[in-house]
């Protein structure tokens, strides 16, 4: 178990490997085997809960249905299906009796529902995971560097995580993505420059604790570098504690680009659940009872977010033995 996880052990989690081992190996291919042996670990011991495993396979579902959204969905997401000069109006799911046989039926503007709710998945999963990743990494980049060199430079940055925390999420967002343009790649980036406060803040403490450890001492005592001792002995300890924060990162970048989008801010060239909610608002959908447009976005929206807060949840329970309940 990782540093992070027993506070009773006094060394690295690799402090077991045998050192002459290691000695046919380069640098970069034992911190590699290292980091591998890392993740492999954390992956085992998460797969442990079924709550987890459902939520990742939601995840998977998703993200498959994503990257086969063309062969999945039986028109485009922006296909106008019929157009009515005088008015318009949308048609019945086809298990409510809707003509012409459509799943969900169409929107108000003619277009198919199943197949927008299908494409809509691309930009959820997309920026779910490219703003998990980016803001982890940033946080943790961030908290390694103050937490292990301290000092002036220790300051410098968490006085910029002060006042990152002063900036609420999603009013934030708004406004920054009103200010850059409407689009995906500048929500991701209005996320990631607001969320990574919090990973930055609680890897930076576990770090400065690290780096008492008796084995960052005795590295440093033997003469390795600053990289090596980040890499090799801190990076990997903190691990877990990074993968947490991605989980619960992926779950609100999804919430988050789902609400700018519904205020009519997303990304116009392409159509979200977010952008579906906003349509169904518009047109009244929700008033007029029309729940097979606003209820099917909702429902996917829903179990993305839930499946990632779960796999935070699980990687929460790793971090903090104490979580776990006896079976």
């Amino acid at each position: 178990m990782t540093e992070t996880m027993n506070q009773e052990h006094d060394g690295s989690i690799f402090a077991d490997i045998d050192e002459e081992s290691e000695e046919q190996f380069s640098a970069w291919q034992r911190n590699l085997r290292l980091w591998k042996e890392t993740i492999t670990e954390q992956f085992s011991m998460l797969t442990e809960d079924p709550l987890v495993v459902a939520a990742m396979a939601i995840l998977a579902f998703f993200g498959i249905v994503a990257v086969f959204a063309p062969y999945i969905a039986p028109y485009g997401p922006k296909e106008r299906l019929m157009v009515n000069a005088l008015f318009a109006k949308w048609i019945k799911p086809s298990f409510l009796g809707g003509e012409g046989g459509y799943i969900l039926g169409t929107t108000a503007q003619g277009y198919d529902i199943f197949s927008q709710l299908v494409y809509g998945a691309r930009p959820a999963i997309m920026v779910g995971l490219v703003a998990a990743v980016m803001t982890v990494g940033l946080g943790t980049l961030v908290g390694l560097v103050s937490g292990y060199y301290g000092g002036y430079v220790d300051d410098v940055l968490m006085r910029l995580v002060d006042f990152v925390y002063g900036l609420p999420l999603l009013p934030t967002v708004i406004v920054l993505v009103t200010v850059l343009g409407p689009g995906l790649e500048n929500i991701i980036l209005a996320f990631v420059l607001l969320q990574w406060r919090t990973s930055a803040r609680v890897i930076r403490a576990l770090v400065l604790s690290l780096r008492e450890r008796s084995f960052v001492k005795a590295a440093k005592i033997s003469g390795a570098s600053n990289w090596r001792i980040i890499s090799r002995h801190i990076a990997p300890n903190v691990l877990p504690m990074a993968f947490l924060y991605g989980a619960f990162a992926i779950a609100w970048a999804i919430l988050t680009e789902a609400g700018v989008s519904f205020l009519g801010l997303g990304d116009p060239k392409s159509v979200s659940w977010g952008m579906m909610l906003q349509s169904a608002r518009v047109y009244s959908a929700m008033t007029e009872g029309t729940w097979w447009w606003f209820v099917p976005p909702g429902v996917c929206i829903a179990l993305v977010v839930i499946s990632g807060f779960l796999i935070g949840r699980g990687y929460e329970e790793i971090v903090n033995p104490e979580l776990q309940v006896e079976g």
